[in-house]
């Protein structure tokens, strides 16, 4: 791809200082740039890298020091949004339509949309439904009765169980399975465990986008639900019965117990544990490697194990750092308490004689 540095700018609302007419070929890392790419510095943590760079052009903050004069520079306000965009617009690689290969299995009964595409040994089965401009890559099993939306994409390897729904707008990626049987388990008089039987499904709306090697279990009755625009990072477990509200996002190794209620635009850190049956209001957010055992309905941050209000759980944690100083003054205060106690005796005894 090649764009001019006018493009860019003119894309982003940005003013250039320096030459506006160059190539721009690429977009990189300010530590790793070329000739010929575009970088951005938004952190102070990269600023040490500016002096070394060799981009081409290079997205700023109005208040940054323009010190080299052999860089071009877009000046905006958020460089690492204005970054992003550009990337969208011009350096996303278009997902190319190829139409349903000879070696995909498409059950008879199965209906595809306008311009759908279905890749190497993918499986569609009985009763199928998948909307227009689809496209479902390579390894890919859905099974029967299952309805995905237009425009999604599911990459290679994903398993799509009997009876789920996936919106439109969707990326499901790599290895993620989607309906699975919930962890339902029965014991007996003897201890023995018995299997209850997951009968419901996964429902995904629109604009999800769901990582790698994602599990999202079916409810055992009902529906395990994802609303829409939820983002969920690679290997996190939604168990069954389970709800997520709509632009909630959650980070890697995060698990959701059973039955479990995300409200909408949360955000629970990478390997966030939430207990069943729970409930965590609009607007909450978790820290990373907390568990949350009680219900957070009230917005706000909170951090710990279990899961504190976050401005709480430093103030403690600022504690638990002090806590050998504070027992070596408990026991200075201790000896010194003794050596009065000591002195008192004494004068109480002096005084009986």
């Amino acid at each position: 791809m090649e764009i001019s540095l006018k493009d860019a700018a003119d894309l982003i609302g940005g003013k250039i200082f320096g030459n506006g007419h160059i190539t721009i070929l690429n977009v990189a890392k300010i530590e790793d740039a070329l000739p010929g790419d575009l970088t951005f510095l938004y952190l102070p943590l990269y600023y040490k890298y500016f002096p070394a760079t060799k981009a081409s052009a290079i997205i700023v903050k109005p208040d940054f020091e323009r010190t080299r004069d052999d860089i071009s520079y877009i000046v905006c306000d958020n460089p690492n949004i204005a970054f992003q965009k550009i990337i969208m617009h011009f350096f996303t690689p278009e997902v190319k339509h190829f139409g349903i290969d000879e070696s995909a299995f498409v059950h008879p009964a199965a209906q595809l949309g306008k311009n759908v595409s279905i890749g190497k040994n993918a499986v569609i089965s009985e009763n199928c439904v998948i909307g227009d401009n689809s496209v479902i890559l390579h390894n890919v099993t859905i099974m029967e009765n299952v309805k995905i939306g237009s425009n999604t994409l599911i990459y290679s390897n994903v398993s799509v169980r009997e009876k789920c729904e996936i919106g439109s707008n969707v990326i499901i990626h790599s290895g993620t399975v989607i309906g699975s049987d919930g962890f339902g388990f029965q014991p007996d008089a003897k201890g023995v465990f018995h299997k209850i039987p997951q009968i419901g499904n996964v429902i995904i709306e629109d604009d999800v986008e769901l990582g790698s090697n994602v599990s999202v279990d079916r409810a055992a009755l009902g529906s395990t639900i994802i609303k829409k625009g939820v983002k969920i990072d690679n290997l996190v477990q939604v168990a069954h019965g389970v709800t997520i509200g709509e632009n909630t996002v959650i980070s890697g190794q995060a698990g959701i117990s059973g039955s479990a209620k995300i409200g909408r635009n949360c955000m629970l850190g990478g390997q966030v544990g939430v207990a069943g049956h729970l409930e965590l209001g609009d607007f909450v957010q978790v820290g990373a490697q907390s568990g949350i055992s009680k219900s957070l309905t009230k917005p706000g941050a909170y951090m710990g194990t279990p899961a504190i209000e976050i401005k709480k759980f430093f103030r403690l944690n600022a504690h638990n750092h002090n806590l050998q100083e504070y027992a070596d003054k408990i026991k200075t205060l201790e000896n010194r308490l003794q050596e009065l106690e000591e002195k008192i005796n004494k004068l109480n005894q002096g005084n009986k004689s």
